[in-house]
């Protein structure tokens, strides 16, 4: 069963919430970071920051953008979408 989040690219590559979620607790953790810090970051509450790194809330574009230029990551890399 597919996850219900989950999108096709052309090239046969699936991302879910899961593999971006997971992204930005790995990047958080390894900068020792609290969730309360990026909260702070991107202007929000440490709760809702919490819940898109747990995938129950949509993370909003412009926060992706602001978290990889902070992480200087590129999006792809951020998102799961990046070939390793």
């Amino acid at each position: 069963m597919e996850p219900r989040h989950s999108k096709e690219y052309p090239e046969g590559r699936r991302i879910t919430p899961s593999v971006w979620s997971q992204n930005l607790k790995a990047l958080r953790v390894s900068n020792n970071l609290s969730q309360a810090d990026v909260a702070k970051i991107l202007h929000c509450s440490q709760v809702a920051y919490g819940m898109y790194e747990l995938g129950k809330r949509k993370l909003p574009v412009e926060y992706l953008v602001q978290l990889a230029k902070f992480y200087q990551v590129s999006l792809d890399e951020l998102t799961g979408l990046a070939q390793e």
